[in-house]
């Protein structure tokens, strides 16, 4: 039976993120990438798809966990009839390779503990070629190469590496897992204690900056964490989840993929971050949707890679069972070929909020919201699959109508702010504006279930036909 997802805790460092559980194991990673293949995956199966148990051998009678401060590094103590001990686990920032470090320490009397560690490859279906030495052990697959480091003797057996060990007040033993490719020098070994110690001030002094005034700082906090942990470092993309397949109804097949990065979702972020204060961590989104939407912005997707690029298809995980049996276990999403109209108001709305809050634009920037906008105004009256993502025939919803207004309402706030759309193209911008608000006060309102009736939206034959290309922004405005 599958753990409580209640009972995971998030560890990470803007480039990959992994779930420990409540019981000490890593049950889910992604190496190197967020949207990278799992090399543990007993999240969506069991321990022999994946897993990394450092346990006391004897069950606890009672764990609790804490996040250290304002941080992402995670303080798991058990304690049973033997002592007290405190698992500290984290993926430092900074590092050259990616890496996850262990630190077990002795709180009180004498524990005697277990370390289980199983990667698989491919989700889970295929484990490396292990080479061991005294307290070093390296496994290859492929172009993957991981490099796991101890301060105590271990072995290695079953394509497993294993150790028993017993741990006093006062003591501490250190386990570190690094990721590198196999065709590349090896990562070398790095400092736990001093690592521990960078991660643990990146962390701080980032939350440190937050100032804005609530009466739930802690929570605020935390959430804020939440959301730099799943933005990309280096590209500013802001990924849903760190996680595939974990299903929307118990037992269910609605089995998402959701490590990528949403428009939809990541402007609810910037927001959130514009909110903050943190208008860094807006900008960079803002770049990261300038540099995604270059080129052809009519062909936004719904959602993109956490580097931009489009391609992400989808397939089954036949070997895996999912979460507590819910099948399939899927990688990639199939709503990435989906039209959703409200997509364009809500990067519209974003784009305004960034301007509200100084983070201005280049005129070659501003361009590609003109491209948005002409797009727009040539399918804003076509039926979409909507912020549901429903998988049936596309329909007329009236969320979607609302945010295609919201995105030429913002253009125009946009063009007022900054002087730069020529009175006919305002005006018959302004024209549209107002006979959309009209039509959907009119078509998407009703007075109660007796008036419930489908949305049918005639397409107006005073303007252009859906496929001609708009005439009203030009792309240089």
């Amino acid at each position: 039976m599958s753990k409580r997802i209640e009972d995971y805790a998030l560890i990470g460092d803007r480039r990959s993120a992994a779930l420990v559980a409540r019981d000490g194991a890593i049950d889910w990673l992604c190496w190197p990438h967020f949207d990278s293949d799992a090399c543990f995956a007993a999240l969506l199966g069991n321990e022999r798809h994946g897993s990394w148990l450092i346990a006391p051998r004897d069950k606890p009678r009672l764990t609790w966990r804490r996040y250290r401060g304002d941080t992402l590094i995670l303080e798991t103590r058990h304690e049973n009839a033997e002592g007290v001990v405190c698992v500290t686990d984290l993926m430092p920032m900074g590092t050259a390779h990616r890496a996850i470090i262990r630190q077990i320490t002795g709180e009180a009397g004498e524990v005697r503990m277990a370390l289980d560690l199983a990667l698989r490859f491919d989700y889970g279906s295929i484990p490396p070629r292990l080479r061991a030495e005294p307290r070093l052990v390296r496994g290859v697959v492929g172009p993957d190469l991981v490099v796991f480091r101890s301060s105590i003797d271990v072995a290695c057996e079953n394509e497993r590496i294993r150790a028993d060990f017993t741990i006093g007040a006062g003591e501490s033993i250190t386990f570190v897992l690094q990721y590198g490719l196999s065709y590349q020098p090896e990562p070398g070994p790095i400092d736990a204690s001093s690592a521990i110690a960078a991660t643990g001030s990146c962390w701080q002094d980032w939350t440190d900056r937050f100032t804005t005034s609530t009466d739930w700082p802690e929570a605020v906090k935390r959430s804020l964490i939440t959301l730099q942990a799943l933005t990309d470092t280096e590209t500013g993309g802001i990924i849903a989840a760190p996680t595939t397949s974990l299903p929307e109804v118990p037992g269910g097949d609605k089995n998402w993929d959701y490590r990528y990065t949403w428009l939809r979702d990541s402007t609810f972020a910037l927001s959130a971050f514009l909110n903050a204060g943190y208008h860094g961590e807006a900008r960079a989104w803002r770049d990261w949707l300038i540099r995604a939407a270059a080129g052809v912005p009519e062909r936004l997707q719904t959602m993109f890679r956490a580097d931009g690029s489009q391609h992400i298809g989808h397939h089954d995980i036949s070997w895996l069972p999912g979460y507590d049996g819910a099948a399939p276990v899927r990688v990639g999403n199939p709503a990435t070929d989906q039209f959703q109209l409200d997509i364009y108001g809500e990067v519209l709305d974003s784009l305004h909020l960034c301007e509200q809050s100084g983070v201005r634009e280049s005129p070659s920037d501003m361009t590609i919201e003109a491209a948005i906008v002409a797009h727009l105004e040539n399918v804003w009256q076509h039926p979409d699959q909507v912020i549901w993502e429903s998988r049936g025939p596309a329909q007329h919803f009236t969320h979607s109508k609302v945010m295609a207004w919201v995105g030429f309402d913002r253009f125009l706030k946009l063009a007022q702010i900054r002087k730069t759309l020529g009175v006919a193209c305002r005006h018959d911008l302004e024209l549209l504006r107002g006979d959309m608000h009209r039509r959907i006060c009119r078509d998407s309102f009703n007075r109660g279930p007796q008036e419930l009736r489908p949305v049918v939206w005639i397409r107006d034959a005073r303007r252009e036909p859906a496929a001609a290309p708009s005439r009203r922004v030009p792309a240089d405005r």
